[in-house]
């Protein structure tokens, strides 16, 4: 849950400190709004575990054939599918470069662990 909101002893989400001297009907709103942006949260964690697991798929095939962990043609286009995407969507593409460049980064920082006989991250499952 969000530094923005709290949860009782019923796992319903209540206002934050910076909304407890908002109106009711206003707070219930915010309240509803943020339920909402952390189960979106939560999605997109969910999303970036499953996408990671196949980039790790990927990352271990490339390592057993002597692949480069990087491959900078693939990630020109998958800026330039991503930020008209983003542009469809009305999110600011260069948001949606910065994004995928965070990813790509850590995906390939990821892969150059796997080459060199380790898991992606120390604490992965079986890490080193």
């Amino acid at each position: 849950m969000t530094d923005s909101a709290a949860e009782n002893d019923n796992d319903v989400p209540v206002a934050g400190d910076a909304v407890a001297s908002v109106d009711g009907e206003v707070r219930e709103k915010l309240i509803r709004m943020r339920s909402s942006i952390d189960n979106i949260d939560a999605a997109l964690v969910h999303m970036l575990a499953e996408r990671f697991k196949c980039t790790q798929a990927v990352g271990r095939l490339k390592a057993e054939n002597h692949v480069p962990p990087a491959d900078p043609g693939r990630e020109v286009k998958q800026v330039a599918r991503l930020r008209e995407l983003a542009e469809e969507s009305h999110l600011d593409p260069e948001f949606a470069e910065k994004f995928l460049n965070f990813i790509v980064a850590e995906v390939i920082h990821h892969h150059e662990r796997i080459g060199r006989g380790g898991e992606p991250w120390p604490s992965a499952p079986g890490g080193d």
